[in-house]
């Protein structure tokens, strides 16, 4: 059982997979080797990066992102602006300190490769890292695989799955559940909607006064990337030469107070979702909901339904984000949230379910409208392709969330208008996802090979 403040995780632009995950990677490196006594004979560290790590690592940001983590950064702490500064000295000088103390001397250009040609056996992220000493010995070698919105295995990990063919995460909870279908049970069984089921589970991580603190935490987390994303503007990082638009946008509809706000509607959710993925887009501190790619989604909503002005209102925040995070749970599960696995049916489908979820709960639907709620949210995303131009995660995916987080209030609306048990449940569209995911061709799954990503120019 995966936690709701594991699957909200704050960090750094502008994916989670390639640049969160890697930058955990890097540091949980060294620290196993200097847990181990190793760490004082690191001469020269290796950084390898395959598959798409490495065939859009460079548009997402991921050869920084190990700098920062080699040096010590932690995603949910990093100031953006000193972990950028920290990686760039790195390059002028070649020379780099390890957790922030042990320098030794690394050049990006021998000592970070892009593996183009190595596709990972069992999954798409592969990152190795070795370490050697002063006269060249081999210290420790070992591979890692970023498995997307941030979480990360290693090969020993994947290749020694527990009984039922799953990785052990976290201590026993209260009411486990491993499909929609239980998910359903155990709110029947305990008399409590799917919020009460996961706050209950988390009891078994923390006290509730401290998951309750989480929470709010990251609901003012993702209403603060909004307002910083609603604040800038100018040109994003990178070929394309994106310009921002969401502060253009909010001041325009700033300026017509007295359009209907139900014709304005679709104009706000568009924005908030804008304005945090451009954020993501240059870098900044985002939430990863449940990826950093999808990050606006949920936010989009919790700014419009669950927040009075830039302040989350505690009951309906709570409540909005315990719900989504029990259904992304289930994705992270049955099938995967990395758009290098699944396209961005994975991220940005399972934000739209997630999304829908959580406002069919706050509009008071029960356990199942909430289900029906998440699988049309995924229903009508399925075969989305990740094709980013340039490598960047810019076109499309900016106004991908923007699109997404109407069609989660959506989603939401027709499930609680519904008047009869729905003809797919919520396990059969994640199923259809994971088949989906895997007959997709790789050049749709985050590769930049095809789609947009061959058919625009990106510079």
């Amino acid at each position: 059982m995966i936690s709701a403040l594991d699957l909200f995780r704050i960090g750094l632009g502008p994916s989670s997979s390639h640049t969160v995950g890697p930058m955990r990677i890097a540091a949980r490196f060294l620290q196993t080797l200097e847990d181990g006594g190793q760490f004082e004979s690191i001469a020269r560290v290796l950084v390898e990066l395959q598959g798409s790590l490495a065939l859009t690592g460079e548009g997402h940001g991921t050869p920084d992102a190990c700098l920062m983590g080699l040096i010590g950064f932690q995603p949910e702490t990093a100031d953006p602006a000193e972990a950028h500064e920290a990686a760039a000295a790195v390059r002028a000088s070649h020379r780099i300190a390890l957790l922030g103390r042990r320098e030794i001397a690394f050049d990006p250009a021998t000592d970070l490769l892009l593996d183009f040609d190595h596709i990972p056996d069992l999954h798409p992220n592969g990152m190795v890292l070795t370490a050697f000493d002063a006269e060249g010995g081999e210290i420790a070698r070992h591979e890692y695989f970023s498995t997307g919105g941030g979480f990360f295995s290693s090969r020993h990990q994947l290749e020694q799955p527990a009984p039922d063919d799953q990785v052990v995460h976290g201590p026993p909870v209260a009411w486990p559940f491993g499909s929609g279908a239980q998910l359903l049970e155990v709110c029947a069984e305990s008399g409590l909607d799917i919020a009460g089921v996961m706050l209950a589970n988390e009891a078994a991580r923390r006290p509730e006064e401290e998951t309750l603190a989480g929470l709010d935490m990251i609901a003012d987390a993702m209403n603060q990337c909004i307002d910083s994303g609603l604040e800038r503007e100018g040109l994003l990082p990178g070929a394309l030469k994106v310009r921002r638009r969401a502060r253009s946008i909010h001041q325009n509809l700033l300026s017509r107070p007295q359009d209907n706000q139900a014709e304005t509607l679709m104009d706000w959710l568009n924005l908030y979702a804008m304005a945090v993925n451009e954020e993501n887009a240059s870098g900044g501190r985002v939430v990863t909901a449940p990826t950093n790619g999808a990050a606006g989604i949920v936010p989009s909503l919790l700014r419009q339904y669950c927040s009075e002005g830039r302040k989350a209102m505690p009951a309906k925040a709570r409540r909005y984000l315990l719900t989504a995070a029990g259904i992304g749970l289930l994705y992270k599960q049955r099938a995967s949230i990395s758009g290098a696995e699944m396209g961005c049916q994975g991220e940005v489908g399972v934000a739209c379910s997630m999304a829908a979820a959580g406002l069919a709960a706050v509009w008071g639907g029960t356990p199942e409208q909430v289900c029906a709620a998440a699988e049309i949210g995924m229903e009508h995303n399925l075969g989305l392709t990740c094709d980013p131009v340039g490598g960047l995660v810019q076109i499309p995916c900016i106004e991908r969330n923007a699109i997404a987080s109407v069609k989660a209030v959506n989603a939401a609306k027709l499930a609680l208008h519904a008047g009869e048990t729905p003809r797919v449940s919520l396990d059969q569209v994640i199923e259809t996802m994971r088949q989906t995911g895997l007959d997709m061709s790789s050049k749709y799954k985050e590769t930049s090979q095809g789609g947009l990503a061959i058919n625009v120019v990106a510079c």
